[in-house]
C-alpha cells in the first residue's frame, strides 16, 4: 500500500530535535526527506547519547527515513544548489536563528521565487520577531519559560525539568501538523507560506487552561508531586515486593470503584468526594487508603484486581519492561529493523500512530552522515565535473 505522503519531497536543514523530528515523522509515511548537513559539523543528534561502534543510536531514530546529503549554505554553490532543490520540494523545514538564511540569500523572498507553492517551516526557541528572538535557545529553557518546571516536583523541592527533551518533541509533533496545515492550505490556494514555530508555545498549549485559571482567578498553579489539584487519588504507590505502581482517579465512577476495592466505601459517601476538586483536597486519607492496600500486596496482585474492578492502573515500568510489555507488544510499538547496515538488526519506536489503509512504515534508520550526497545532487542533474566543483570549493 502506498504511504499517504508519497510524492512530497522535504528539506530537513534543522539539527537537534523539533526540527527533525517533525521531518521524521512525515517520512515515517512517506515523504522523501532530504537531510541537509554540514558539511564539517554534522546534526549533533549523532553525537548525542550512547553509541555503539562509533555509531550514535539517537540518530538511528530521529535520522530514519531520511537521505542524507551534505552542503554548506553559506558557500556560493550552496546556497545554489539550495535553491535548486528547493524548486523542487513540497516543504524546508529549518531552525537557524531568525536572520540567519536571509544572510546567506536563502530567505523566504529567495526561496518562495524559486517555487512560489514551497512550505517553509522556521523552528526557533523564541520565534521570528520580539524582544528574544535573537538568543540562542533550546526545548529547556521552554520547559523553564512555558511554567512547566515550575509545577514539576515535590512542592519542598527545586522545579524540575525532565529528563529528555519534552518541549523539542511537543514542538516536533506541533511542527508537522503545522507543515501539513499548510500544504492543505496550499492545495486551495496554490500558494506556500511560512509556518513560524517557536518551542516556548507548543509546551504551554499541553500545559492545560493555566492561563485562563490565573485570568478568571488568579490561580498560579504549586508544585503537588505526584498528586494532582484536579482530582485524587492520584499517585504512584509502592507494592509489597517493592515496585512501583499508579493510580488515576480522573473519572468519578472510576474513584468510587478504588474505594470500594480497597475496603473504604464510607469515603465515597462523604460529600466532597463527589468532585474531583473536592477528592483532590482529602488527598491525605485517600492515599493513605489506597497506598496501604497496595503495600500489602504484590504488583501482580495489584493489577490483578484492579483490573477486575475495572479500576485505572499500571505499572511503573523502565525501558527494559516496555521492551516486553504485552500490550506494547500487541500494538507493535516497538519495531524490528533487521538489517542497517552499521549495525545489523536494531529495534526502535515504530511510527506515530496506525492508519488502516495506508499506514506509515520505517524503510531505512539513520544513514551515514553525506551517504546521499552524489544520489541526491546526480537525480538533481547536477553532472560529475559539478559535483567535483562543489566539493572543491568547500560546498560539499
Amino acid at each position: 500500500m502506498t504511504p499517504p505522503l508519497t510524492g512530497l519531497r522535504v528539506l530537513d536543514l534543522a539539527t537537534l530535535f523539533a526540527g527533525p523530528l517533525a521531518a521524521t515523522l512525515l517520512g515515517d509515511f512517506g515523504a522523501e526527506v532530504i537531510k541537509i548537513e554540514h558539511p564539517s559539523r554534522p546534526d549533533p543528534s549523532r553525537g548525542h547519547g550512547p553509541a555503539k561502534n562509533g555509531v550514535g543510536l539517537w540518530w538511528k531514530l530521529l535520522g530514519r527515513n531520511k537521505r542524507a546529503m551534505t552542503l554548506d549554505l553559506s558557500k556560493p554553490g550552496g546556497r545554489t544548489t539550495l535553491l535548486r532543490l528547493a524548486a523542487g520540494a513540497d516543504a524546508v523545514i529549518e531552525n537557524f536563528r531568525p536572520g540567519t538564511l536571509e544572510k546567506w540569500g536563502l530567505g523566504w523572498e529567495e526561496l518562495s521565487a524559486a517555487n512560489p507553492r514551497l512550505v517553509l517551516a522556521r523552528v526557533t526557541a523564541f520565534g521570528q520577531f520580539g524582544p528574544y528572538a535573537h538568543r540562542p535557545g533550546f526545548g529547556t529553557l521552554a520547559e523553564a519559560m512555558s511554567g512547566f518546571a515550575a509545577i514539576t516536583g515535590e512542592p519542598d523541592a527545586p522545579p524540575t525539568l525532565p529528563p529528555f527533551g519534552l518541549a523539542d518533541s511537543i514542538a516536533g509533533l506541533a511542527t508537522a501538523y503545522a507543515v501539513m496545515t499548510a500544504l492543505a492550505a496550499r492545495d486551495r490556494t496554490g500558494a506556500g507560506q511560512v509556518v513560524d514555530m517557536a518551542i516556548i508555545e507548543p509546551i504551554l498549549m499541553v500545559l492545560g487552561p493555566q492561563a485562563t485559571w490565573y485570568d478568571q482567578l488568579g490561580h498560579v498553579q504549586p508544585r503537588t508531586g505526584n498528586r494532582s489539584q484536579n482530582n485524587a487519588p492520584r499517585n504512584t504507590y509502592r507494592t509489597a515486593d517493592g515496585h512501583w505502581v499508579a493510580v488515576s482517579t480522573s473519572a468519578q465512577s472510576v474513584a468510587e470503584r478504588v474505594m470500594r476495592l480497597v475496603g473504604r466505601p464510607d469515603l465515597a459517601d462523604e460529600p466532597w468526594f463527589a468532585t474531583g476538586t473536592g477528592r483532590a483536597r482529602h488527598a491525605d486519607v485517600l492515599d493513605a487508603a489506597v497506598g496501604g492496600w497496595i503495600a500489602r500486596r504484590t504488583r501482580a496482585e495489584v493489577l490483578e484486581v484492579f483490573d477486575k474492578a475495572e479500576a485505572a492502573v499500571a505499572p511503573v515500568q523502565d525501558v527494559r519492561d516496555v521492551m516486553t510489555d504485552p500490550q506494547y507488544t500487541a500494538l507493535e510499538t516497538i519495531t524490528t529493523i533487521p538489517d542497517d547496515p552499521e549495525l545489523g538488526r536494531l529495534r526502535m519506536q515504530n511510527v506515530l500512530f496506525r492508519l488502516s489503509a495506508t499506514p506509515g512504515t520505517i524503510r531505512w534508520a539513520g544513514r551515514p552522515h553525506s551517504a546521499d550526497t552524489d544520489a541526491v545532487l546526480t537525480e538533481l542533474g547536477l553532472t560529475g565535473p559539478e559535483i567535483t566543483a562543489l566539493r572543491a570549493e568547500g560546498a560539499l
